[in-house]
């Protein structure tokens, strides 16, 4: 039986990305919820698409746990409150087990320092792909390669047949690790991707039926008792209460929420609200203006460059988002902040005018990636900080500068190994907008 005090945890994690550790993940937690199992899930790293995914399946909402972008405390903290009411968290991992960027003390933002910090055993997920034996050296290897880190299980991916799983599980036996499940290869179990990753959950018709097949696919592929008797206990005596990773940019928030402006995180929310503030959700794509009552805006990232056309065309929005902005903060990150510019140009080359608060232009005619940790110190005061504020986050994007404006700076911007970046943001009057998604204050 499934130990319910204290809650119990495990990481789902990969050698790399495109292994298959999403479809795992999201298989895992549909079945067990099916057996009425209290579930929490997060994911490693920063991350807006997997989350909701994880909260489809779960009918609770997933938590990000990012141990570059935030401090051990504000860790503690935020596990602390996803086991609250959980019997138990399952944490699925970014990019390979052990990839992270060089730091000290843990704070590499690995997959595996989340689960070296909570005492974490792992499930491999292992892509078979075109081998057999040579299998059970990766998980040696794994296995060995951090004191702290546990292989606990493995889950072989994309079986191509019975045979081919006992050469595997044969020769991995004799590592004392089990394998608890194989996954046969079968594209029905793939889901689609955008360009940011996973086409965002709530833009599946048939999301139910997608995750009752994943939850088909684990009850019949995956030993759920085996891996729940794999879960150990979560250690949160030493959480204690933590201000907000960021502070409220307002009493009373006015949040853009549609399917343009749909990535904010949830610790961020749950922060504001902690901390006594409101938020009011509006949709600008409804070409809904941001709510008199509020004294603050936030336009958080999304795919405006997917509709461009319906924000250019909608007059109630910008006209009463420029009023807003006379006397009160407004703060676009990423897809925001595109959208706080003068113009967009959409993949096919055509120009959108945005609402022009801000003077800068961007372009996704010719894509290109930005991606990476990024340490900001802000250079006045904004809805993110005030000044000489260091916050940390993240930047994924293939949107471009074409023109950058003259706007005043709002941050120096440097990357996770301290190099300093050219793009700083933007600022005029009450308006400031950038590129990186704010995490947690350093």
């Amino acid at each position: 039986m499934l130990r319910t005090s204290p809650p119990t945890g495990l990481l789902i994690s990969a050698i790399r990305s495109g292994a298959g550790k999403t479809t795992v993940t999201l298989g895992l937690l549909a079945a067990l919820a099916r057996r009425g199992i209290r579930l929490r899930a997060a994911k490693a790293g920063p991350d807006y698409i997997d989350p909701a995914f994880h909260a489809a399946a779960t009918g609770v909402a997933c938590i990000n746990l990012d141990s570059w972008t935030m401090s051990p405390p504000l860790l503690q903290a935020l596990m602390a409150r996803a086991t609250a009411g959980a019997d138990l968290v399952a944490v699925e991992g970014v990019m390979g087990l052990f990839d992270g960027v060089p730091a000290a003390n843990g704070r590499n933002g690995s997959s595996a320092s989340i689960a070296a910090q909570f005492g974490l055993p792992v499930i491999l997920v292992l892509d078979v792909t075109a081998q057999s034996q040579s299998a059970a050296a990766v998980v040696r290897g794994f296995a060995t390669h951090h004191p702290d880190v546990r292989i606990a299980g493995v889950v072989l991916n994309r079986v191509g047949s019975a045979r081919h799983r006992k050469l595997i599980t044969d020769a991995i036996a004799a590592l004392d690790i089990p394998v608890v499940g194989a996954v046969p290869r079968d594209a029905a179990f793939a889901l689609p991707e955008r360009h940011l990753g996973l086409v965002q959950a709530g833009e599946h018709g048939d999301l139910a039926r997608r995750i009752t097949a994943l939850a088909d696919m684990a009850e019949a592929h995956l030993d759920l008792d085996a891996i729940l008797a794999l879960a150990a206990p979560i250690d949160t005596s030493l959480a204690r209460s933590s201000t907000p990773a960021l502070p409220p940019p307002g009493q009373r928030i006015a949040l853009a929420s549609d399917a343009a402006f749909s990535f904010i995180y949830p610790h961020l929310i749950d922060g504001w609200r902690d901390a006594g503030a409101e938020i009011v959700r509006f949709s600008p794509l409804a070409d809904e203006a941001p709510p008199e009552d509020c004294d603050s805006c936030w336009l958080p990232g999304g795919y405006p460059e997917l509709h461009a056309g319906a924000l250019a065309a909608a007059t109630t929005f910008r006209d009463g988002l420029a009023r807003f902005a006379q006397t009160r903060p407004v703060h676009g990150e990423c897809g925001g902040y595109m959208v706080l510019g003068e113009g967009l140009e959409d993949a096919d080359g055509h120009r959108h005018a945005m609402t022009g608060l801000l003077g800068h232009t961007t372009s996704f005619q010719k894509r290109k990636l930005h991606l990476g940790y990024r340490e900001a110190k802000l250079v006045a005061d904004s809805a993110i900080g005030s000044a000489g504020a260091i916050i940390r986050g993240h930047e994924f994007h293939y949107a471009s500068l074409t023109d950058i404006g003259r706007d005043e700076p709002l941050v120096d911007l440097v990357n996770a190994d301290g190099q300093p970046l050219p793009e700083r943001g933007g600022r005029r009057g009450h308006v400031t907008g950038t590129f990186f998604h704010a995490i947690a204050t350093a």
